[in-house]
Order: structure tokens, then C-alpha cells, then sequence
């Protein structure tokens, strides 16, 4: 949102910024996020054979596959100007909202032999629902192509393939906070997550200067 309050402004003849608010993104990717909904159900799912829920499972959550965000960035880039010019847009689809307890429910079925147990009311109880009716009015030919069952299936037969483990699952670098709190401990970060000047010594020293301005994202 502060990105979207200072480029706006700067929107010109010249300059023509769109902002894209993904809905909760899951899918394979080659530096997996296991802290994320989807992927960190199917990773309980796939390492443990239970998911195991702290809450009743009623929040809302959006979802939207990783190749309908590159699809949807796509779509801006080949765009008429008019159409896309300093506008906002989240990105998903209407009838990818979900409640965590539907997700979960998928999963378990989709790995076979996965228990599911649902909690009270007393667990992370964070909820939205978006609505995704802008970016279709703005980009008609943009439509999410990957659904909840395909994500769980695509992640079952992944993980079927690679030897999925616990350990793999539990990596620091597969969820955020974890390698936030690794890279804090050992000095590569400062206390505003900014790139320590040693770190940046240990890289590149040509582009030392830009590095050393770039918070970790």
C-alpha cells in the first residue's frame, strides 16, 4: 500500500505504473514458500499424514496459482494503456475464495490416508474475502486457470517425485519468518532487515551501494 501511495502520484504521459494485490498465491516453485495456506497444508499432509487445524477452519482465504499471477502479469504488459493506467488490481478469481476448513478438507483428500481434524474457535482467526470482478472488467481475456484440487494435486505428485521429508518441509528457507529470524541471528541483517555492510562486502562489491539500499522483501 505505501508503494501504491508514493508511484501513483508519479503517473504521467510518461510513466504508466499498475499495482497488482495477489490474492494468497500457492504452487511449486523452485524456492517453495511452505508458510502459505495451501502449500503448508499439503506439506503437513504429505510429511506428517495429518492436518491438524488450531482454529474451527471458518476464516475466509483467496487463492491464486503462481502461473495465474505470471499470467496476470502478462496481461498487463500486452494491455491498451487505457485500460491499465495507475490503476489497482487484485488478482484472482471470485470463486477462489475459500474457507481454511475447504482447503483442508481438499487436501486430505487429495493425499491419500490424510487425517483431518478440525479445531475450536480459538486459533488465527483472520478472515477476507475479495472481490476480483476489476481485473476481469479491465482485462476480459485474464482468467485463473489453476483451481484448489489442481494446486493439491500438483504438490502431491511434486512431492511424489522429489522424495519429499520432514526435513525438506521444515527448511528455515522455505518459510519467512524463520529465515528472517536466521538471517538477524547470524549478522546478515540489521535490526531493520536491512543487508548488513559485511554481507554486502561478501557480494558483489560493484553494486555495494545498491545493495546496501535494499530492504529484504
Amino acid at each position: 500500500m505505501l508503494v501504491e501511495q508514493y508511484v501513483a502520484p508519479l503517473a504521467d504521459d510518461t510513466f504508466s505504473p499498475t499495482f497488482l494485490r495477489n490474492a494468497t498465491a500457492f504452487g511449486a516453485s523452485p524456492r517453495m514458500r511452505f508458510d502459505i495456506v495451501l502449500n503448508n497444508l499439503a506439506g503437513l499432509a504429505a510429511t506428517t499424514g495429518i492436518i491438524r487445524m488450531t482454529s474451527d477452519g471458518t476464516p475466509w482465504r483467496p487463492l491464486v496459482h503462481v502461473a495465474d499471477i505470471a499470467a496476470a502479469i502478462a496481461s498487463v504488459l500486452e494491455a491498451p494503456r487505457d485500460a491499465v493506467h495507475n490503476e489497482i488490481f487484485n488478482v484472482g478469481e471470485n470463486a477462489q475464495n475459500y474457507q481454511v476448513r475447504e482447503i483442508a478438507a481438499v487436501v486430505a483428500e487429495v493425499f491419500a490416508g490424510c487425517a483431518l481434524e478440525i479445531g475450536t474457535n480459538g486459533g488465527d482467526n483472520r478472515s477476507y474475502r475479495v472481490a476480483f470482478d476489476k481485473i476481469h472488467a479491465h482485462l476480459p481475456a485474464f482468467r485463473c486457470q489453476h483451481s484448489l484440487l489442481d494446486g493439491a494435486r500438483e504438490l502431491r505428485d511434486l512431492f511424489a517425485r522429489i522424495g519429499f521429508t520432514r526435513e525438506m518441509f521444515e527448511f528455515r528457507a522455505y518459510t519467512r519468518l524463520r529465515q528472517l529470524e536466521y538471517l538477524l541471528a547470524t549478522g546478515q541483517l540489521d535490526s531493520s532487515l536491512f543487508w548488513t555492510q559485511d554481507t554486502v562486502s561478501a557480494g558483489s562489491t560493484r553494486h555495494a551501494s545498491t545493495h546496501a539500499a535494499l530492504p529484504v522483501l
